[in-house]
């Protein structure tokens, strides 16, 4: 009887996992951007936050008795299409919003969201089509985080109150002049979002839904991701002059929250135009 219920508990753990969505358990990084490939759909969905974009593999074969016919590859590209936009959906409902929550979690309580998300996937580009030898299609789709999906899911982030502590009062003015912030996240296994936060040691906001306009966040993204910090300083978005901070731990489930020390904040606080930068969403964001 005690081997049954550990076997019990054993498969529904098992199913917990397999249905639990886009999971840290059930992503791999690949290349020279910070790229997270889905190893749960057999590498065919991946999610570039470096470029900004959401892609999926679908594969499609005609029915046996039309196989050698005109009719045959044109049902094999419908049949690839339909298995990339599905493949895709299901990517894109893992992608992570913020330290706790994930796009499924958004699309699951309204119904609204939902039809959206499904809109967006649906007039995601071809960007790759193979014919294979043996009469089957393989497909690649894609579709910007940017832009439209964007629109439907930072708004709604942005709404949520700050579980931090309240605002830090402004530091004593720097007089240094940044045109941008740069957070050096490498070792202490941070993870990307699309609204992340920048926390100081007592939990204050530095960047976040409090201090960055909706427009710029809805239009480019709240963040930047690379995996090299060179690559990152001289990236355009944060332009010519950016401040450099170390992040030394993560907070949240989904360790998309990131912690510096009070002294980085405050040196961000007291900069002469921090509000500007912040604003616009100038930040990049250096990953392992």
């Amino acid at each position: 009887m005690r081997s049954k219920l550990i076997v019990t508990v054993g498969v529904i753990v098992s199913m917990l996992f397999l249905y639990a969505g886009v999971g840290l358990c059930q992503e791999k990084v690949s290349g020279s951007e910070w790229t997270q490939i889905v190893e749960q759909m057999g590498d065919k969905g991946k999610i570039n936050w470096s470029e900004g974009y959401i892609e999926a593999v679908g594969i499609g074969a005609p029915p046996e008795r039309y196989i050698g016919k005109p009719q045959a590859r044109p049902m094999a590209l419908r049949a690839a299409k339909v298995d990339a936009y599905r493949n895709l959906l299901e990517v894109t409902r893992g992608v992570r919003i913020d330290s706790a929550t994930v796009v499924k979690d958004f699309t699951v309580e309204s119904d609204v969201i939902n039809a959206q998300v499904e809109g967006f996937v649906k007039g995601a580009k071809v960007v790759n089509q193979e014919f294979l030898s043996d009469g089957t299609v393989e497909m690649t789709v894609r579709m910007p985080m940017a832009g439209g999906f964007a629109q439907v899911i930072i708004p709604k982030a942005l709404e949520k109150k700050p579980e931090s502590a309240p605002p830090a009062p402004p530091a004593a003015p720097t007089g240094d002049v940044y045109t941008g912030m740069v957070v050096d996240a490498r070792g202490i296994q941070a993870r990307p979002s699309m609204v992340p936060k920048i926390l100081d040691e007592n939990g204050k906001e530095v960047y976040g839904s409090m201090n960055v306009d909706k427009e710029f966040a809805v239009q480019q993204g709240m963040s930047g991701y690379a995996r090299d910090l060179t690559a990152a300083q001289s990236n355009p978005r944060v332009t010519n002059n950016p401040v450099s901070v170390k992040g030394i731990k993560t907070e949240g489930p989904g360790r998309a929250d990131i912690v510096i020390s009070n002294a980085d904040a405050d040196k961000i606080r007291g900069a002469a135009d921090n509000m500007t930068f912040l604003k616009k969403c100038r930040v990049m964001i250096v990953l392992d």
